[in-house]
Order: structure tokens, then C-alpha cells, then sequence
């Protein structure tokens, strides 16, 4: 029982030497772990009100403010731990291996995260701009983090990868706020072409929605085999181009049919 005893003693005078040799090291560790966490969070705020101040979209903002975050608490984490007198290099090593790895096997998901940084600092376009890309012509609902979400006229959705769009030709419509129609009409050599164009002409400006400046123009594309080539340039607003397009043509192919039989009528943008 002496023996005991004494061992119990040797052991709690060591437990007692450890504990007063360690506490600085423990105590400064945990120090600085909690100011650490007091401190990210307070960067993250920062940073979330910087992003937001220079409009960046929610979805990015929301994404870099949590990769932000967790950078910061893994960094935190090895000088915790490199606090307490664990070694580090070799953890150190096992998150290098590991980042590598996972790099390696999710490279079409980073491209697609790069693209959407890309898109979203470089503003090629925004949510609620029309757009044309990857032979789609649709409205931006979402820049989301890897793709784009897209609302087609016949209420389609469509995905697109951030890294493909952002890497390829991108037609955006709404960017400028005002838009111009070409409006080809094809008439005969017989026709008269002067009172063709005052037609057309008139037309143009007599529309409500077709704007005086820029001014409309008429002008002659082409001469083909089969007849005359005009083109009819009105302006319109964006959100007035669809129907002033459309009134337009149905009020030339109803005056054109009062000029010469079956008028060749065709919008391209």
C-alpha cells in the first residue's frame, strides 16, 4: 500500500508539473482560438458588406462569404493546434494531399465555379437580362454557382454550365436599352420603289412605339435575280421591341398588298 501510494504521488506531482508547465501554452491557445472566431466572423461581415456594396449577386456573395469563413477556421485550427505543441507539417501535408486530390476529381465542377465568378465580376450579363448562348435565347432567372438558369418564351428551364458560357459567345439584348429590327422586304423590279419606301416610311413613324432618335431608316440590302431587297431599321425600347416588330409588319404586308401581289416579308434581329 506504500508503494501505491507513493506511486499515486510521483504520478500526481508529474500530473501537477505538466499541467503548470503546460497552462501558458493552453491558455494562450484557447486565447487565440476564441479571439480567432471572434475575428472571422467579423471579417466575414466585412467582407459580405464589401461584396454587397460593389453588387456582386447574392448567390456569389453568400459562396464566398462561407468559403471566406472556412479558410479562415482551417488556418485557425493549425495555429491552435501548432499553439498547443503539435507538430503541424505533417497535417499541413494531409490537407495539401487531400485539396489536390479533390481538385483533381471535381475539375469540370471548378471550371464551371471559375466561369460563374467570371460571369458575375465581368457582368457579360445579369438576372432579368435576355440573352442568346448555346442556342438559347432565354431570360437569366439565376446565376447560380456552378450554372446559369435560363427562362426560355415557351416557358422552358434551361441550365447551362458557367464554364461553357462563360467561355463561348454570349448575344446579350438587354444590355443597351434601346434595340434595332431589320425588317427585309423583298419586292419586283416593277414595283415602284419610292412610294414602296414612303410607305414603309410613314409607317415607321407614325408608330407610337418606334422612337424618332435614333431615327428609322429604309435602305436598299441587295439586288437579286428575283427582285429588290429592302431593309426597314426601326428603333424600339427593349421592352417595347416584340410588339413594335410585330405591328410594324403587319401594317407594311397590309399597305404592300395594296402596292404588288404577295410581298415577301421577313424580321431577323
Amino acid at each position: 500500500m506504500l508503494i501505491d501510494a507513493q506511486k499515486i504521488e510521483t504520478f500526481t506531482d508529474r500530473i501537477i508539473t505538466i499541467l503548470v508547465d503546460y497552462s501558458p501554452k493552453l491558455v494562450s491557445a484557447f486565447l487565440l482560438l476564441f479571439a480567432g472566431l471572434w475575428g472571422i466572423r467579423l471579417l466575414n461581415r466585412l467582407a459580405t458588406k464589401i461584396m454587397i456594396s460593389r453588387n456582386l449577386e447574392p448567390t456569389l456573395t453568400t459562396f464566398l462569404a462561407n468559403i471566406l469563413i472556412w479558410v479562415l477556421r482551417v488556418l485557425l485550427f493549425v495555429a491552435f493546434i501548432s499553439q498547443l505543441g503539435v507538430e503541424t507539417s505533417s497535417f499541413v501535408a494531409i490537407l495539401g494531399a487531400a485539396g489536390l486530390a479533390i481538385g483533381l476529381s471535381l475539375q469540370g465542377s471548378l471550371s464551371n465555379f471559375a466561369g460563374g465568378v467570371l460571369i458575375i465580376l465581368f457582368k457579360p450579363f445579369k438576372v432579368g437580362d435576355t440573352i442568346e448562348a448555346q442556342a438559347e435565347t432565354a431570360k437569366v432567372l439565376e446565376i447560380q454557382i456552378f450554372t446559369t438558369k435560363l427562362l426560355t418564351a415557351s416557358n422552358q428551364i434551361v441550365y447551362i454550365p458557367n464554364g461553357i458560357l462563360s467561355n463561348n459567345k454570349i448575344k446579350n439584348y438587354s444590355q443597351n436599352s434601346n434595340r434595332r429590327a431589320d425588317l427585309v422586304i423583298k419586292i419586283n423590279y416593277e414595283t415602284d420603289i419610292k412610294q414602296v419606301k414612303d410607305t414603309i416610311t410613314g409607317i415607321m413613324k407614325n408608330h407610337p412605339q418606334v422612337l424618332k432618335n435614333p431615327a428609322p431608316a429604309i435602305i436598299v440590302s441587295d439586288l437579286t435575280d428575283t427582285g429588290i431587297n429592302l431593309v426597314a431599321r426601326p428603333w424600339a425600347k427593349n421592352e417595347n421591341y416584340g410588339s413594335m416588330t410585330s405591328d410594324v409588319l403587319e401594317q407594311i404586308l397590309t399597305e404592300l398588298e395594296k402596292i404588288e401581289k404577295n410581298p415577301f416579308i421577313k424580321a431577323t434581329t
